[in-house]
């Protein structure tokens, strides 16, 4: 759809994606959209994802269309900038939620065919820190594309876009994988210094401001917002962790210096990609009172409220 033809309401909505984030975002959007006459939600999907017999799965493809959810086949890897701009044509806004798993290029394929599609409205996948503030050349990689599709959308002014910046999800603190909290050996591993701040929000809630921030008057458009579940120290999670769970928990400091030797003994590891820049403390963190959902008064899940929900005793 031509922004020339739109009339500045988002109605026909296309979000790329129903994983960890796609879902919480359909569910809110699907309710939100109901007050507004004759919009639709669908959902890109590829048809592996569609067809699947894995349980899971076949839930959320069961729940969306219960939902209402229209289905479209795509896939972010093997579908061209032409492709996915004739897909993107037939609708007003496209909210990519999607993360990495689509690669590195993908971010900048999916942006180009917004562009070319003439999109009214994008959101893009930049669900996380604050790419602008880390800069370029971090250790992860993967930022220095998303600023590259931060550039690319600042430098045209067909498409309006809207940017929501939710710093870590709050259950990536307590994946194993990630090793910031090692519950296993009553462990939190901080990255940085034991006082570096990060910003964490649940998918969930994300779900929730998104389709909120989607429909809010007036219309929010080529902005950066940012939206918060709680921003706490390492330190500060050690002892919310002591006291919720009432036993010791041990903090211990990774270093930035101690990442980045990690790092170069695997470049290539996502993971430690991912410590070694959180470690440098930039854009990782920013006030809860000064964002979105504060000034709104839209309730979000603190890190003490999560852990008593998925950890407690």
């Amino acid at each position: 759809m031509s922004s020339s033809r739109w009339n500045g309401q988002s109605k026909k909505i296309l979000v790329i994606g129903a994983g960890e984030l796609g879902m919480p975002v359909l569910r809110n959007v699907v309710r939100r959209a109901a007050n507004v006459p004759g919009s639709s939600v669908d959902v890109l999907l590829r048809a592996t994802t569609i067809e699947s017999t894995v349980p899971a799965k076949q839930r959320d493809v069961e729940e969306l269309r219960d939902l209402g959810v229209g289905f479209v086949r795509g896939d972010l890897v093997t579908n061209t900038v032409n492709e996915l701009a004739a897909i993107f044509g037939g609708y007003d806004t496209v909210i990519g939620c999607t993360g990495i798993t689509a690669g590195l290029d993908a971010p900048m394929k999916v942006a180009r065919a917004a562009l070319q599609a003439e999109l009214p409205r994008y959101f893009p996948w930049q669900f996380g820190v604050d790419f602008d503030v880390i800069g370029r050349g971090s250790p992860q990689d993967i930022f220095d594309s998303q600023l590259d599709v931060r550039d690319l959308l600042r430098s045209q002014h067909e498409t309006e876009w809207v940017i929501i910046s939710t710093g870590m999800f709050m259950n990536y603190l307590f994946e194993p994988g990630s090793g910031m909290v090692d519950l296993a050996n009553d462990t939190v591993n901080a990255l940085g210094t034991a006082d570096t701040a990060v910003t964490v929000t649940t998918p969930e809630d994300i779900g929730v401001l998104t389709a909120e921030i989607l429909f809010a008057e007036p219309r929010i458009k080529d902005e950066i917002v940012y939206v918060a579940g709680d921003t706490i120290t390492y330190r500060q999670l050690a002892e919310t962790l002591e006291v919720a769970l009432g036993r010791p928990i041990t903090l211990r400091v990774w270093s930035e210096a101690f990442l980045l030797n990690e790092l170069a003994d695997q470049p290539d590891d996502m993971t430690r990609k991912y410590r070694a820049a959180f470690a440098q403390g930039r854009g990782v963190a920013w006030p809860k009172a000064e964002t979105f959902n504060a000034r709104h008064a839209i309730p979000t899940t603190t890190l003490r409220e999560w852990v008593d929900q998925n950890l407690g005793v």
